[in-house]
């Protein structure tokens, strides 16, 4: 009994420490957050150079104001179907933590950017269990707001240190 009880109020620490607000945006008819501190910049779409032999999700390198930052193509990176760019296509800066405390900067191109949205600890709920062998460690839960469902991402987790590793030798 004990046990559990120490089990909830650990989940409900977890769902506090994952509060505040995040960069809402949509990819296909999904919706995802992203904490509002990783977060650098929010840029229109622009040319990006490819590079060889990197991994498919990898759209390229852009310069942005003297630096060359990878971008990472999110549709691509979640399986999801390719689409033509839109006006609304753009590319969120974001501030990637790696193994060694490093921070990398990557740009991720999303379908569009909905709005900043504070989320408590009371609209978060834990990630479903989905069948074995499923990774859904990048997820830090599912934010509940409205009639909508916010997956909340751990863009650390969802671009991991081997993926910076490589993408660092891009830039």
């Amino acid at each position: 009994m004990e046990e559990t009880t120490r089990t909830a109020d650990q989940a409900v620490e977890d769902m506090a420490d994952k509060a505040g607000k995040y960069l809402t945006f949509v990819l296909g008819q999904e919706v995802y957050g992203l904490e509002i501190l990783k977060v650098q910049e929010i840029i229109k779409m622009m040319d990006v150079t490819s590079v060889p032999r990197m991994p498919a999700f990898v759209r390229g390198v852009i310069n942005l104001r003297g630096k060359v930052i990878p971008v990472v193509d999110f549709r691509i990176k979640f399986e999801m179907k390719t689409m033509q760019d839109t006006e609304k296509t753009c590319i969120i800066v974001v501030q990637v933590r790696g193994e060694a405390e490093t921070v990398t900067v990557i740009g991720i191109i999303v379908d569009e950017v909905s709005e900043v949205l504070d989320i408590s600890a009371g609209q978060i709920e834990p990630t479903p269990a989905f069948a074995t062998g499923i990774d859904t460690g990048f997820i830090l839960g599912m934010g509940k707001v409205g009639e909508k469902v916010i997956i909340m991402l751990d863009i650390d987790k969802v671009l991991s240190t081997d993926k910076i590793a490589a993408l660092d030798r891009v830039a």
